[in-house]
């Protein structure tokens, strides 16, 4: 294993990607899905804002998964590109901390916000009369300060205990960003118990909404297929599948990562893996609920549309 400097308090980042020609290749294919993805995710989020047609509860939470993409794959993929170019893999103490807490705020907030949004399509399509009543504004506003507050609380909780653990051992975290499983192989002190408690609360922000997403969808399908009119089972279908896709591509990685033993997980496999959820997600989230969704289709038309008539 190679030899770090000790005498400061920074840690060291070992990346995901080789110094070399491959390497180099991969890190303007990510670049490339950064860009995508800021683009894609600010595009979403001004759209809704600008068409008022788009100015529904479920919309709304879209607008909200857009921003909290855009901030996600904000706090790792930026200073990922900056040490691989600079060829200095060191981050700052204050700055593993503020990376760690954004990070495991915003992948908590996106898991509970992807519940909430599971739960809107089970109003609208299960109690279509009790939509207006059950999924106001009011709510929208709950269910969205729930998911940043409790979220926020977790991660705070988690940062603070992080880095007040003593780390007397090599100060390299094998990751492309300050992730708490691996930071845990570095400390000096038995950490079972704070393992514990980062399974705890892997379960409660993710393996809970799944299911709680799993039996939305589940009551949403079967009230489709008892659909009299073709166009709706048409139009639920293409509404769930989307959201499904989402679901998928989020939480199967990262379930797999944090949910098993850490005797059965290695670095490497850890780093492939967070590419899915912290750089993939981010990108195909707009791409996946603007290419299926005529609405937002129709609302790209009605603002370009409005632009370009103001330019003449």
């Amino acid at each position: 294993m190679e030899k770090w400097n000790q005498t400061s308090n920074d840690f060291i980042l070992l990346g995901l990607l080789q110094p070399n020609q491959t390497g180099l290749l991969l890190l303007h294919l990510i670049i490339f899905v950064f860009v995508l993805a800021c683009l894609g995710n600010s595009g979403m989020t001004a759209l809704i804002l600008l068409d008022p047609r788009l100015h529904t509860p479920m919309y709304f939470l879209l607008s909200q998964l857009s921003l909290m993409d855009l901030l996600y794959i904000s706090t790792t993929v930026p200073k990922m590109v900056s040490n691989f170019l600079s060829g200095h893999k060191n981050i700052s103490f204050l700055g593993c901390g503020v990376q760690t807490f954004f990070f495991v705020t915003l992948a908590c907030s996106e898991g509970l916000l992807l519940a909430s949004m599971a739960y809107d399509r089970f109003v609208a399509i299960c109690h279509p009369l009790h939509y207006p009543v059950r999924m106001n504004k009011i709510m929208c506003l709950k269910l969205i300060l729930g998911s940043w507050t409790l979220s926020s609380i977790n991660s705070l909780a988690h940062t603070i205990y992080t880095f007040q653990i003593p780390y007397c051992r090599s100060r390299a975290i094998n990751h492309f960003y300050c992730d708490i499983p691996a930071m845990m192989l570095l400390a000096c002190m038995d950490t079972w118990v704070y393992e514990d408690m980062v399974f705890v609360s892997a379960v409660i922000f993710l393996l809970m909404p799944f299911l709680g997403i799993t039996v939305s969808y589940g009551r949403v399908l079967f009230a489709v297929f008892h659909m009299r009119s073709k166009e709706g089972r048409k139009k639920a279908f293409t509404t769930c599948s989307t959201h499904l896709t989402v679901v998928i591509f989020y939480y199967a990685p990262f379930a797999y990562t944090y949910l098993r033993s850490k005797n059965l997980r290695s670095p490497e496999e850890d780093k492939i893996l967070a590419v899915f959820y912290s750089i993939l997600t981010p990108m195909l989230n707009p791409i996946v609920y603007s290419l299926r969704n005529k609405e937002v289709l129709g609302a790209m038309r009605r603002v370009f549309g409005m632009f370009s008539s103001r330019k003449k």
